[in-house]
């Protein structure tokens, strides 16, 4: 049996603010505290545990999220709501649109620690 993803920690500079920036754009219940962490559940039992870096400097990490049309309207509508920036592209070269990649459709948004959040309709990996 292939390794499943259980969780993975996310450095931040507040870790419920962190955690509260991303369970408000996909309409998630508040993390919960769990430890040094604030856990956000995700689908399949996978958590985003969101830790307070000692760190100076935070090391931008990408996280990807598959969600259906319906939410992926949603989170849009959200993220226009709060006029917050969003790029179609890895590069934040194309801002304030959406790309239309592999069938499916996607967008990008930086979190508070500069962490690129993307979030698309169709996954890039073919089977």
């Amino acid at each position: 049996m292939p390794a499943r993803l259980d969780h993975t920690i996310v450095h931040s500079r507040d870790r419920f603010a962190a955690a509260r920036f991303l369970t408000e754009l996909i309409g998630a219940p508040e993390p919960k505290p769990f430890g040094p962490f604030a856990s956000v559940p995700l689908e399949n039992g996978v958590t985003l545990d969101y830790m307070d870096s000692d760190s100076a400097r935070i090391v931008s990490q990408h996280l990807a999220f598959l969600v259906p049309d319906s939410e992926f309207d949603e989170i849009l509508a959200r993220v226009k709501e709060r006029e917050l920036p969003y790029w179609a592209d890895p590069h934040h070269e194309t801002s304030q649109q959406i790309n239309h990649l592999f069938q499916g459709r996607g967008f990008y948004i930086d979190d508070p620690d500069g962490h690129s959040v993307e979030f698309i309709t169709h996954t890039y990996v073919s089977d």
